[in-house]
């Protein structure tokens, strides 16, 4: 098979099963956290705890990037859609006009932050070569799909737009109106997911490291506070129709 059939197969392969795939590396994840807490125990609990804080602050500005990318795109777009590629139309401004993948750079930040947060250094190195490598396969059988469906208009936005890093000089205004409501139906569980990665990963450093169950009452809450706000929209999602949009 000819190597551009060969990677857009492996693209469609790898996007069919994009959700599921990440969880290969945990075990990775299980070993890490053996020597983690490097910073923390260096240069004290205070320089460690600003660490961790800002480990989840770069976590959380990645699901901004992906908020403020699905808030503008009209329904059809940027979608969740796992067994075929779709798109009605071809993105070309606010966060599509600066990088062809704001989703996609969402998520890096989102574990990057991760690794961050567990102070692995050959972990970060791992995780980032193959959050690379699978997402360029998947990018190759997307751009595939759209260079055949829209052409030159696919051909003259890419020649212009980067493929991860924004371009920040290229902004062009997004052509529809900021929806909240469907930031809120799409994005709440990746909210919970950050939240949900971070407790246990902050049960688990402290299982392995100190040899007892414990998580402070600030994460429990928070924790709770969050399955809470998850449980609400997944049932408005669901059960309702508060959330949707004409056209989103």
């Amino acid at each position: 098979m000819p190597l551009r059939e060969d990677l857009e197969k492996q693209g469609a392969w790898f996007f069919k099963w994009r959700s599921y795939l990440p969880l290969l590396f945990l075990p990775l994840f299980g070993i890490a956290l053996r020597n983690s807490e490097i910073i923390e125990k260096t240069f004290g609990d205070n320089v460690g705890d600003f660490w961790e804080s800002f480990a989840i602050v770069i976590s959380f500005l990645g699901l901004l990037v992906r908020c403020f990318t699905v808030g503008y795109v009209p329904r059809g777009t940027s979608g969740r859609n796992t067994k075929t590629q779709a798109a009605s139309v071809l993105n070309t401004t606010g966060m599509y006009s600066i990088t062809r993948n704001p989703l996609y750079l969402g998520n890096f930040l989102i574990i990057f932050g991760v690794t961050l947060f567990i102070q692995v250094w050959w972990l970060a190195v791992v995780v980032w070569l193959g959050f690379w490598l699978y997402y360029e396969r998947i990018i190759f059988a997307e751009e595939e799909f759209l260079r055949e469906k829209f052409s030159d208009e696919f051909i003259s936005w890419a020649k212009r737009t980067p493929m991860v890093i924004p371009n920040f000089r290229n902004w062009k205004k997004p052509s529809l109106y900021f929806s909240l409501k469907t930031v809120l139906r799409r994005e709440f569980s990746t909210y919970f997911a950050i939240v949900a990665v971070y407790f246990f990963l902050e049960l688990a450093e402290t299982l392995i490291n100190e040899q007892k169950f414990f998580v402070h009452s600030s994460w429990i809450i928070f924790f709770l506070v969050s399955m809470v706000i998850y449980y609400t929209f997944l049932f408005l999602k669901k059960k309702t129709h508060l959330l949707d949009v004409s056209g989103r």
